[in-house]
């Protein structure tokens, strides 16, 4: 079944795109994603056992005896969501789309322009920046090693990296649960917006000299004490990669999630500057709001692991889709991927994937992006049954970024929790003393 409707304009209609404080060494504890009507608890049975960086694992059909009814979800409220969306126009993107995969439904929708200067229209279909979503991308490679036997998560990061981490206290997992107490160094880069990517728009830099920068800042806290959202960390873990695969990052999304689930729309193309194929610009808003910047074409090196990835829609609901439905890890990677920190009232943080808790009680699982030009929301059910990933072309502006979850409230809660999620002061929006946990933040208003 195939649902759309025509965007505004020309613009092809379609459907969708803590803080926890525990000793240092102690884990959090697992939090159990709430099991309602509407979602059923994630199926952590065994799957059937296959190479990682050549086969999907096959997930079996959850069998349990006690395992609560499943009611048919609500459709997604395509109203709602084509409202989110010119909301984010409305607040200064020049672009907007979504895309939600549900049960064999695709729904599509567009609004805007996907450049500014010539007037062609945004499609659903357009290649983006994903900017942090790369973040699970690079955990999923990590737990892969994990399930390989070639580390653990509790190792020292030094041991598989000697002399690159001044502690010896912080552990793999730490690095990917954003409580190894590292420095963010995109705060030196980004402290001024637009001049610091202009001056990075074009450099090439190596993991180590990211590292270095970290290092330079002041320590965040005390390994595995609390939650401080770092790219540094990510940064580790793309150095790691390297080292227990003898090859590139690159090459190691692409045997192991891109081929196998064959995303044709998903590439790593650093350090090369251009987006492959149609694809839409993205604009970086000047940092007193009086004009946009063309931040298409970058070599995106200061993000690298932590952020540089190139995707689509349709490809990264099928990477989070196959991921919740256990298919890229095992069954006990995929439980510690799922360990959850405390980041706010409403989000929880397990190893390189995020999970927010919606207004009317139903769970979404994903990660959220931001990268000069371009933000990104992609998130699917805990069955991995409905999908959505939601997208605008602008960055550096609070009021953007805060019209994306309400697309989350629209494909998962339709509702009159959606209703109330379009208008101005909705729960999504952030609460008091809150915001989006993205790196590089806004840094304007």
């Amino acid at each position: 079944m195939l649902s759309g409707t025509v965007g505004r304009g020309t613009a092809l209609g379609a459907v969708l795109l803590s803080l926890l404080a525990v000793p240092a060494h102690a884990e959090p504890p697992a939090e159990a994603p709430p099991t309602t009507p509407r979602e059923a608890a994630p199926n952590t049975t065994l799957r059937e056992a296959a190479a990682p960086n050549t086969t999907l694992r096959k997930a079996a059909p959850n069998t349990a005896p006690n395992a609560a009814p499943r009611n048919a979800a609500a459709a997604p409220d395509l109203a709602a969501l084509r409202a989110a969306l010119r909301s984010a126009l409305a607040n200064g993107a020049p672009g907007a789309i979504a895309r939600v995969d549900d049960g064999g439904a695709v729904h599509r929708l567009a609004e805007g322009v996907a450049d500014r200067a010539t007037g062609r229209a945004i499609t659903a279909d357009d290649r983006f920046r994903v900017g942090s979503v790369t973040k699970t991308f690079t955990a999923v490679v990590l737990l892969q090693l994990v399930d390989e036997g070639l580390l653990g998560l509790d190792d020292p990061v030094v041991d598989h990296l000697p002399g690159a981490l001044p502690d010896r206290r912080i552990t793999v997992r730490h690095l990917l649960s954003h409580r190894s107490g590292l420095y963010d160094y995109t705060n030196v880069l980004f402290a001024r917006t637009v001049s610091g990517f202009e001056a990075v728009r074009n450099k090439v830099f190596t993991h180590r000299q990211l590292l270095d920068i970290s290092l330079d800042g002041p320590v965040t806290g005390a390994p595995g004490a609390a939650y401080s959202y770092s790219n540094t960390n990510f940064v580790v873990a793309g150095m790691l990669i390297e080292k227990l695969t003898g090859g590139s990052t690159g090459a190691a999304y692409r045997k192991r999630i891109i081929t196998p689930l064959k995303l044709t729309n998903t590439f790593y193309v650093h350090p090369d500057t251009a987006l492959p194929g149609r694809h839409t610009k993205g604009y970086l808003t000047d940092d007193s709001g009086g004009g946009l910047v063309d931040a298409t074409r970058q070599t995106a090196s200061w993000a690298q692991s932590a952020g540089a990835i190139i995707s689509s829609t349709r490809d990264l609901n099928a990477f989070y889709s196959a991921l919740l439905r256990g298919e890229l890890t095992s069954a006990a990677q995929s439980a510690q991927m799922r360990r959850w920190t405390t980041v706010n009232s409403t989000q929880r943080y397990g190893l390189g994937l995020r999970r927010r808790d919606l207004s009317c009680g139903v769970s979404v699982y994903g990660h959220t992006g931001a990268v000069q030009g371009y933000y990104t929301y992609a998130f699917t059910s805990g069955d991995g049954k409905r999908s959505l990933t939601s997208f605008a072309n602008a960055s550096n502006s609070s009021a953007v970024l805060n019209t994306l979850p309400k697309t989350l409230e629209a494909a998962f809660c339709p509702s009159a929790a959606a209703a109330r999620a379009t208008a101005p002061g909705g729960r999504p929006e952030p609460a008091p003393g809150e915001r989006e946990d993205i790196a590089p933040y806004p840094a304007r208003g």
